[in-house]
């Protein structure tokens, strides 16, 4: 089970975070929502409650584009998925619903549930464009609260079944070529589907699940979790397959929130933890280099 005063005190620590500062002052992270690599590699993004914040050879800076409250943020090889919140004085309707950028946030389409539903749970498929959300409640396109997916950037949604999955989840993953096979991190573990979340495995001999990310192999799973201290776990997409740890910085009464892979460079990954701390490793958790602590970037 998780460890609740441990939850708790991640999602206090978001809630009390300071507001992001203008791009001449230090940027300060809110409200992390997010961890993704753009699609060459270059810049390392985060969406957060004033902006996406955006770190780039060796400095942080706020990205080009609308500083909206961006939730549920999902990037893919040739786009951007997010819902969340416009900005104040944007004139936009709120929530978002489901929204999509092509130019690494500058600009957005709206792809519908606008004023309807704020997608807090949202993954997207690498190489596909699948999306995956969890919707809290009805909508227009959505009869019943659940797990919902769209293969056509929100055109049409089907609803996952979720057979032998956990009530509570706390964030999904999706294939990077296969949009069937989707990933629910829960208290009990991660848990796989391979007929778009009609039915659910456990994966990872039953650990908990906070952050769970494909590698970009395909065949690995990452997953975080919390047990007296923060641990991470990449695990092969086999039944039966053991979970092998890796080596994560000391962090304290932290854990890993968010994790992204480098599309050019696959031993390169990227952790954001609940408190706002970033670090990167450049040989899958060998060594590691802070680059942003509890919020603050210099």
């Amino acid at each position: 089970m998780p460890n609740r005063r441990f939850l708790h005190a991640c999602l206090l620590a978001l809630v009390m975070a300071a507001p992001m500062a203008s791009a001449e002052a230090p940027l300060t992270l809110v409200h992390v929502h997010g961890l993704s690599y753009s699609a060459d590699g270059r810049q390392l993004m985060i969406p957060s409650h004033h902006g996406l914040a955006v770190y780039s050879e060796g400095r942080w800076s706020k990205a080009e584009g609308p500083a909206h409250d961006y939730m549920g943020f999902a990037a893919t090889r040739d786009a951007i998925y997010s819902s969340g919140h416009p900005a104040p004085n944007s004139g936009l309707t709120n929530p978002f619903g489901l929204i999509k950028s092509r130019d690494g946030g500058r600009s957005w389409q709206k792809l519908g549930l606008e004023g309807e539903s704020d997608f807090h749970l949202m993954a997207a498929s690498h190489g596909t464009n699948a999306v995956y959300v969890f919707n809290p409640q009805p909508n227009s396109r959505m009869r019943q609260a659940g797990i919902h997916y769209t293969l056509d950037d929100g055109k049409t949604w089907q609803r996952a079944e979720a057979k032998g999955l956990p009530a509570r989840l706390q964030s999904l993953a999706v294939h990077p070529s296969d949009p069937k096979l989707v990933v629910a991190a829960t208290a009990e573990g991660p848990f796989l589907s391979r007929n778009a979340g009609r039915s659910f495995e456990r994966l990872g001999g039953g650990r908990q699940a906070l952050a769970v990310s494909f590698d970009l192999d395909g065949q690995h799973l990452w997953f975080s979790s919390y047990a007296n201290q923060a641990q991470l776990w990449r695990v092969a997409l086999q039944a039966g397959a053991p979970a092998q740890p890796v080596k994560l910085p000391v962090l304290g009464e932290d854990a890993v929130a968010y994790l992204a892979q480098h599309p050019q460079r696959p031993a390169e990954i990227a952790i954001a933890t609940f408190k706002r701390s970033v670090y990167l490793s450049p040989d899958r958790g060998g060594r590691w280099t802070q680059i942003a602590k509890e919020g603050a970037t210099r």
